[in-house]
């Protein structure tokens, strides 16, 4: 079978071949014939050879785009484009004013859109840092000499060479180990598993799972303690580590741009609509020309939202900026804000998120399966002597469990006499005691696998056979699972050795289960009541899954194999995902595809990982979190980072997200219904008047101060109930309810073309239409702020100085100076009065239909 880890190439490959072979059934043997090499190492003449053919062993660089290309990239975006043209429109008709606000806001848009492209970009470039740069590797000078071991960098290792490594050292490439001796390996730079791993040489595993081969180091990683001899089987581009470096093809939209998006596409109709249909109206009926387009332009801008880029990064970069100052949360892409405030399945990792990256013992039982304290005792024995008379440099993280478990002082109350550590062939450890109360006796304190100890030990195979099977029944429940033995030896001087574990006495067995996250079951409980589903996406074993999500009181359910649903389609699998918690025994790519299948059945999908094997799913996901302790790549890729790996942080972030989406959603809903009022009216009044409703650079005063009042926005507080659902933005609804409101505002306009028309002779006179029309709008959209906003009350000062203030300028610019060049005029008394029974009206008919609910 092809190994997965190692991409296979479709022909055949030889020693010169920049392919390497298929490895994954092949003994060492016959993959050192697969690669022509040997145990002896290659020469340097064939060591260039390949060289030039493989090329250097380095990771793939991409070329970064330069500034003008990244700027130019900005302008994809629909929204842009159209401000674009509505600019370069307005400046054809010498509407200078309006065509350099309109490019001023195009300008700030790209520029914040490339810098986060060029952040992003930066990210992977990072990779190098993690690779080692020499390397003990074994070469001849020619097909006869004897091997010489020498450092060379490690961008010269080829396929086939023969490396030796040690502790401390960096693993170079991917290799396959031809002899290890008591070698463990930290993987936590591609896997984010902080234990150290067990590797040992032998025949492959019947595993395609990448990291689960024990026969095999991969590059990144780094030797804890050991040391080994290994043929290079994969360099460059083909190394697993390399797999998080190349691009997996652009982003995919995320929840964000989905959003704004879909609402931008039919405002865009709209926009390009309006100029055309103003120009021929106006042609038919009042048998005017181009005079009219500035005014036709004047009214597609009055339809665009223009301070949308200003408003939407004020909104997140403060709630940003309170995040990484009240809970350390590092938000690197400012819409990845909104993204997890839209957020209704988070999928993370068990170990490091539910746990704590270390177990705890749970409980000891004796042959009989009563509870025997008796056992955890003599293992915590054996854990305290083994580590202090082996001079071991750190203890084993089941050891340290059994240590915390039990009294040092009970320990210490043995004499020791030797120790015999753990290694990998044997799968136990011996600490060797002076019996208690015996003189000139010798008690072996013996645990370790629960297969290896039971084979030392003096019962019958029927016995052995029903314990095994106690032992697994245990390890179904989701724990680990060890086992305890002793034997009694008379005093002697001679050293004890592994011959001397036999003809033992059988004592117990100790479990231990991962120790959960504090805080874990609070953070789980408080997801469920913000309507955010958790899916557990992990390397582990079934049971041990959930056995952890029911210690945290979260119902795994049935728990799904990703190896066995790799047969599914997309439709099945997301069908699957929709009612499953928990998956088990996942490669990094079971992670992203699950992500992906969740997304396209319209989920808005946050992924929490911190090792190499998460960057596919970190980039697949809407937005991806990392902790400050993952890997630097990861934590470079993601879009948010966390001080530490705590899900309450992701809760509040979370919160954050929906008060800034909130705050987005109440400003898109504002503005865009008040701006599809005003242009109904503008529409209507176009066709029924002699003259312009209003003048293009009175439309222009009119948005400014409107879009300039809206920035109070940011400092709304969204109400409870905003904060208990995903904030999203759905097209279809959103765009109903700023009709009907835009409706009730262009009633509201006509009434005052009413009122005017009663007033002297303001319907024929067109500055006092002006002027009486651009009051009641900024009076109008004042209302709208106050009253549709959807945050909690009462209102926040900010914002109610800042309705306060577009009132003013709407009633008092008239009278001013400033009102001159603008066309405005003071108007008489009785408009006002009337303008307030308008306004008293429109205000009630709002409150109403705001209180029952419309909004999306």
């Amino acid at each position: 079978m092809p190994d997965r880890l190692l991409a296979a190439p479709a022909r055949p490959a030889g020693p010169g071949s920049a392919d390497a072979p298929a490895t994954g059934g092949l003994t060492s043997l016959q993959l050192l014939r697969a690669l022509d090499a040997s145990p002896r190492g290659l020469t340097e003449d064939d060591a260039a050879v390949r060289l030039g053919a493989h090329g250097p062993n380095l990771l793939p660089a991409r070329r970064a785009a330069s500034w003008p290309v990244r700027l130019a990239r900005g302008l994809r975006d629909p929204f842009t484009a159209v401000l674009l043209a509505l600019g370069v429109v307005s400046a054809a008709v010498a509407s200078w004013g309006t065509a350099g606000v309109i490019l001023a806001l195009v300008a700030v848009s790209c520029v914040l859109r490339s810098h986060g492209e060029h952040r992003a970009e930066r990210a992977m470039d990072h990779l190098r840092d993690l690779v080692a740069t020499t390397v003990s590797v074994r070469r001849r000078p020619g097909p006869g000499a004897d091997p010489v071991v020498r450092e060379i960098p490690v961008d010269e290792v080829v396929p086939g060479d023969v490396v030796r490594l040690g502790p401390g050292d960096l693993v170079p490439a991917d290799v396959r180990l031809l002899r290890a001796h008591g070698l463990t390996v930290d993987q936590s730079a591609l896997t984010g598993e902080s234990a150290p791993v067990a590797k040992e040489a032998g025949e492959p595993p019947g595993t395609d799972t990448p990291f689960a081969r024990r026969d095999m180091c991969f590059q990144g990683s780094t030797v804890v303690a050991g040391s080994t001899t290994a043929v290079v089987a994969a360099t460059g581009a083909r190394t697993r580590f390399a797999a998080g470096h190349a691009p997996g093809g652009p982003r995919p939209p995320s929840a964000f741009d989905r959003s704004v998006h879909g609402i931008s596409w039919v405002l865009i109709r709209f926009v390009l609509l309006t100029p055309p249909l103003v120009l021929m109206a106006n042609a038919a009926l009042r048998g005017r020309g181009l005079e009219t387009l500035p005014f036709a332009v004047a009214v597609a801008v009055g339809l665009t939202p223009e301070m949308l880029p200003v408003v939407v990064t004020t909104c997140l970069t403060r709630g940003a900026a309170t995040l990484a100052r009240t809970h350390g949360v590092i938000v690197r892409r400012p819409p990845a804000l909104h993204d997890l405030g839209a957020t209704d399945v988070l999928c993370l990792d068990k170990t490091g998120t539910l746990t704590q990256d270390r177990p705890v013992a749970a409980e000891a039982v004796d042959a009989a399966g009563r509870a025997a304290p008796d056992v955890l005792a003599r293992a915590a024995v054996n854990a305290w002597w083994t580590l202090h008379i082996a001079d071991l440099p750190v203890p084993d993280p089941l050891d340290e469990a059994l240590l915390d478990a039990c009294d040092p002082e009970e320990a210490m109350a043995y004499d020791p006499v030797a120790a015999l550590p753990f290694d990998t062939v044997r799968r136990l450890s011996t600490a060797v005691v002076r019996t208690p109360g015996v003189l000139g006796g010798h008690t072996l304190l013996v645990k370790g696998a629960v297969e290896s100890v039971l084979e030392r030990c003096t019962m019958d195979g029927a016995e052995r056979e029903r314990l095994a099977r106690d032992a697994a029944r245990l390890a179904a429940r989701g724990v680990r699972v060890l086992a305890v033995a002793t034997g009694e030896r008379a005093a002697r001087t001679r050293p004890y050795t592994p011959a001397d574990e036999r003809g033992l006495a059988f004592l117990g067995f100790v479990t231990f289960r991962d120790a959960l996250a504090p805080g874990a079951a609070d953070a789980l409980g408080r997801f469920a009541d913000r309507g955010v589903a958790v899916k557990v996406l992990t390397g582990d074993h079934p049971a041990t899954a959930a056995r952890v999500c029911r210690d945290l009181g979260l119902e795994p359910g049935e728990v799904a194999d990703a190896g066995a649903a790799e047969a599914l389609d997309d439709e099945e699998l997301a069908a699957l995902a929709a009612r499953t918690t928990v998956f088990a025994r996942c490669t990094p790519e079971h992670k992203a595809r699950v992500v992906t299948v969740l997304r396209r059945r319209g989920h808005t999908v946050g992924f929490l990982g911190d090792g190499v094997n998460d960057l596919p799913a970190l980039r697949a996901a809407d937005v991806g979190v990392c902790p400050l302790g993952g890997v630097d790549v990861a934590r470079r890729s993601a879009d948010v980072v966390l001080a530490d790996k705590d899900l309450t942080a992701v809760d509040q972030a979370i919160a954050a997200g929906r008060h800034a989406g909130g705050n987005i959603a109440s400003y898109l809903r504002i503005t865009l219904s008040a701006n599809l009022g005003n242009v109904m009216a503008m529409l209507a009044a176009g066709l029924l008047l002699p003259f312009l409703p209003m003048l293009p650079a009175q439309v222009l005063v009119q948005n400014l101060c409107f879009d300039a009042a809206q920035l109070a926005l940011a400092h709304d507080r969204p109400a409870r109930r905003e904060l208990a659902r995903p904030a999203v933005l759905r097209s279809v609804p959103f765009l109903r309810l700023i009709t009907g409101f835009g409706l009730l505002g262009a009633l509201a306009d006509l009434a005052t073309f009413a009122a005017l028309a009663a007033t002297a002779s303001a319907a024929h006179d067109e500055g006092a239409f002006h002027s009486g029309w651009f009051t009641e709008n900024l009076l109008t959209q004042a209302l709208v702020m106050l009253l549709m906003r959807t945050g909690a009350r009462p209102v926040p000062r900010p914002l109610l100085v800042a309705a306060a203030a577009l009132a003013a300028v709407g009633v008092a610019l008239p009278f001013t100076p400033l009102g001159t060049p603008l066309g405005l005029e003071p108007l008489p008394a009785a408009y006002y009065g009337l303008l307030v029974a308008i306004l008293s009206g429109y205000a009630a008919v709002l409150a109403l239909l705001t209180r029952r609910g419309r909004q999306p």
